[in-house]
């Protein structure tokens, strides 16, 4: 039986979010063009997880998840879908972040932007109320600081504090009138248009359709297709 990614993305109402969404997958399909990669959205977006499942009976796919934490999609929601879809746990990849590769691209954005080597940076995140989300974020800004040699703040654009907004005032009240904004977001949208908002002098792009990105969404398929194996044969 041919191999299967589906990659689960979060879903928007914004035509450029699904966009962004395709642009990445046809990079993935790329990268590996004898793999078999579809899609399926949580929410606002068609297919849904459940369609996209059910037009690939049989094919046992693999689920990568276009998430950037562990929330609660990742240990509730996919799940319970794999679960319906009698797919063991195994072929459920972890959520893409935090990963080095993340940084690679998160640091590529804010080069684009026109963002110089010594600016500090808050990394904006999406926000979360699941502690396990936001301690992926703060992660990624350690992995990100890494990457650029220099600190990074992190911060979350809902439910949780601080924001981007006040994150960059809190450094600019410290001594450090340009700041740099990194883009946390896989995809442009509400997220992406309030992160632009700060008073950030440079503001990456969201990562979207960015190499590092697409060897990342690779590298989790084949983690979970490694574990799916394994346990198949124990």
């Amino acid at each position: 039986m041919a191999p299967v990614l589906l990659a689960v993305a979060h879903g928007s109402r914004d035509p450029a979010a699904r966009t962004a969404t395709r642009a990445l997958l046809r990079l993935v399909r790329s990268l590996r063009p004898e793999l078999t990669v579809r899609c399926g959205f949580l929410d606002l977006a068609q297919p849904s997880l459940a369609e996209a499942l059910a037009h690939l009976s049989g094919a046992r796919p693999i689920l990568v998840p276009l998430l950037l934490g562990t929330g609660y999609h990742v240990r509730v929601d996919l799940p319970a879908a794999l679960a319906t879809a009698d797919l063991p746990p195994t072929h459920l990849a972890p959520a893409l972040g935090p990963h080095p590769l993340l940084a690679e691209a998160l640091a590529d954005r804010l080069a684009e932007a026109g963002a110089p080597a010594d600016a500090p940076v808050v990394l904006a995140g999406a926000g979360s109320s699941d502690p396990s989300a936001l301690a992926d974020t703060a992660r990624m800004a350690e992995l990100l600081a890494t990457r650029l040699g220099r600190p990074v703040a992190p911060a979350h654009l809902s439910a949780a504090e601080p924001t981007p907004h006040q994150a960059v005032v809190a450094l600019q009240a410290a001594g450090h009138p340009a700041v740099a904004l990194a883009t946390y977001l896989l995809s442009p949208g509400f997220f992406a248009r309030r992160a632009a908002t700060t008073p950030a002098r440079w503001s990456g792009a969201p990562l979207g359709a960015h190499p590092a990105v697409a060897r990342l969404v690779l590298h989790r398929y084949d983690q979970a297709r490694a574990a799916a194996r394994l346990a198949a044969a124990a």
